[in-house]
């Protein structure tokens, strides 16, 4: 429970410091990072009466402490020593909690004050800008990363100041776990001596040396902060994989958040009305504290489907209260034993039939929207052509003998087709493919946006893919996955897998590319050149700590959950693994990918965590591609 119990464990110390009423205050970031970890009444039950935004005029409350969880910007301080000096300040005491590393300059304008000091009750660095996402997952929230990193070449103000701004969150989650890493990035593609590096070229490179920045100055000014690498890193863009953010994720989660409107996790149905009223709409989230959600989220559609159809009859064998329900005796039938059974199991029914028949609702939608959308026959094709059994001529048997394809889901085929086989799309074959497909203009730049995303327009000669995989040219076959030994395909269309699955594997064997993949820790870097600025070489080759990880303790709950077998297992195993290992791509991750690092964790026995700019769904992604304003590069533009 990674990042979600170190937010909880460091919310609640701020909040718990005054014993009065308190008053919290927040700007916009950090109402997001509070809102990821806790909900209101978390927030209400450890004393907190108001919540108010810094840059709204609040009324003065005297009685009252305040707590300032912050960025540390001028603005920001500004703010609160206006609501603080003076003869009548707005609060009784201040509390205030920066969310990352403040400079000198403000520190001094703070201590400057002398009747502020007075009033100041904590002054501290809380080392929180990230967003939990899941038990093993963090974001940056870097929304706009593909547009600001991928997009404009020779004007790259916005990407600089995107990664400085990644990197200091990504450090934040180091400092806050007390973890110091050994940090891995994907080495530029084109570093040698005849050609020049781009700005996209280095994304990786420039991100790893910022995180290090960070992690070098938390080594001097945090207490207790490990001076040796306990974990290890590896940054990686988006560019090593573009068919996991478009093809179609067959497993419960991935398919709620791919088929059904969902925002974020909030997912809206119609339950019946009180006393035989009108349908009432009801939101539910779909997260960690749900153990249903928790045990069913990263299987496939068809298994979770049949996992919550015997729930449903277990259940109601064995509920007598369910039994009534159902009609398996009649009222008049009802001795008094069956109405105080009826009474007793009621409370429980209420609650235990509410969060399964939501799932079974779920399951019943996603499986409907499959048989009508015909998604299981496009679903092979998309898979048969990532693992090279089906060819482009498959492609056009499928759009001219099928009716009613959604443009989306046509659009989604063509983007998998261009990174199996980019030399497709050269020229007039894209037009052709689009035109048959009846997509727009607006689509074909969505197309060659991701190609740009893979970093190596591919013309005729070359038999490479956008992930680089080459090919021998006699062979027929092309594919960008190969089947993995060991793996069995248990349900259909179960077969794909994101690159950073063997990736990751690789890395635990010590089996991944130092010459592809170099280790920023390493005093001889195996690349050209040494782009970095600032201290590289401060620890090479440190001893590795293998602390028992305290972090991972159970959680208390009011939501009737908290001892149910399935999160108590979750949150157990950690304490029997080994060194964390921290997996980040720039430019948004899928749910795929984090399925594969829960799965990578109970396999490899080493916890994986997931972080990335943001957490992107297929059409999410698409949107994002949209925004990428981009100029295809010639040889002759890249070559000295």
């Amino acid at each position: 429970m990674l990042v979600i119990g170190i937010h909880v464990a460091n919310y609640k110390h701020i909040l718990h410091l005054s014993e009065v009423l308190k008053v919290l205050i927040m700007d916009k970031l950090t109402v997001k990072i509070m809102s990821h970890s806790c909900k209101m009444t978390d927030i209400t039950d450890e004393g907190v009466s108001l919540v108010e935004d810094i840059y709204k005029r609040r009324q003065p409350l005297p009685t009252m402490d305040a707590i300032y969880f912050i960025q540390p910007t001028r603005e920001n301080v500004i703010m609160f020593l206006s609501d603080m000096s003076g003869r009548t300040p707005l609060y009784r005491k201040a509390f205030v909690f920066f969310s990352s590393a403040i400079s000198k300059e403000l520190v001094m304008d703070i201590k400057k004050d002398t009747k502020v000091l007075t009033r100041l009750g904590a002054l501290r660095e809380m080392n929180l800008e990230y967003f939990p996402i899941d038990s093993q997952g963090f974001i940056t929230n870097n929304e706009r990363a593909l547009e600001e990193l991928f997009g404009d070449e020779e004007n790259n103000h916005k990407g600089v100041t995107c990664l400085n701004v990644m990197a200091k969150r990504i450090a934040t989650v180091f400092a806050s776990l007390r973890e110091f890493p050994s940090v891995r990035f994907r080495a530029a593609k084109s570093l040698d001596a005849t050609t020049m590096t781009t700005f996209r070229d280095l994304i990786p490179t420039k991100l790893a040396a910022g995180v290090w920045d960070c992690l070098m100055k938390y080594k001097k000014s945090i207490p207790n902060f490990p001076q040796t690498e306990t974990c290890e890193l590896l940054i990686v863009d988006r560019s090593i994989d573009q068919i996991a953010p478009v093809i179609h994720e067959w497993t419960y989660d991935a398919m709620c958040h791919d088929l059904l409107n969902m925002e974020g996790n909030k997912y809206v149905h119609e339950v019946p009305g009180k006393s035989g009223g009108p349908a009432e709409r009801k939101e539910v989230l779909l997260e960690d504290h749900d153990p249903i959600w928790l045990e069913l989220r990263h299987a496939h559609i068809a298994y979770a489907s049949e996992q919550l159809h015997e729930k449903m009859t277990n259940f109601i064998s064995k509920n007598k209260a369910a039994q009534i329900q159902h009609g398996s005796k009649s009222s008049s039938e009802m001795s008094t034993r069956d109405i105080q059974k009826m009474v007793q199991a009621l409370p429980q029914y209420s609650e235990q039939i509410d969060k399964l028949s939501l799932h079974v609702e779920i399951a019943g939608k996603i499986n409907r929207i499959i048989r009508e959308s015909g998604l299981r026959e496009l679903g092979q094709l998309e898979q048969d052509l990532v693992f090279g059994d089906a060819t482009t001529k498959d492609v056009i048997k499928f759009f001219t003998m099928t009716e009613d394809i959604a443009h989306e889901n046509k659009l989604r085929l063509l983007m998998i087709l261009a990174s199996v086989c980019p030399e497709k799309f050269e020229g007039e074959k894209g037009q052709n493919l689009m035109r048959l497909a009846k997509l727009t203009e607006e689509d074909m730049n969505v197309v060659h946006n991701m190609r740009m995303l893979g970093g190596q327009p591919v013309t005729k000669k070359k038999l490479t893919t956008a992930f680089g995989l080459k090919f021998d040219i006699h062979k027929k076959k092309r594919a960008a996955r190969k089947d993995r030994p060991g793996e069995e395909e248990k349900w259909q269309l179960s077969r794909f897998y994101p690159i950073i699955e063997e990736l990751l594997e690789k890395l635990t064997k010590n089996e991944l590319s130092k010459e592809d993949y170099p280790c920023l820790n390493d005093p001889s870097p195996s690349y050209h050149g040494s782009p970095f600025s600032g201290p590289v070489n401060q620890n090479p080759h440190s001893m590795r700590s293998r602390r028992t990880p305290t972090w991972a303790r159970p959680r208390g709950s009011e939501d009737g959950y908290s001892s149910d077998s399935v999160l108590r297992h979750a949150s157990s195993d950690f304490r029997r693994m080994g060194q964390r290992i921290f997996v980040f791509i720039v430019g948004g991750a899928t749910r795929s990918e984090l399925r594969v690092c829960h799965k990578l964790t109970e396999k490899l026995k080493r916890e994986i965590i997931l972080g990335s700019s943001s957490l992107d769904d297929p059409a999410q992604f698409i949107t994002k591609l949209k925004m990428i304003t981009t100029h295809e590069l010639s040889l002759d533009d890249i070559q000295i």
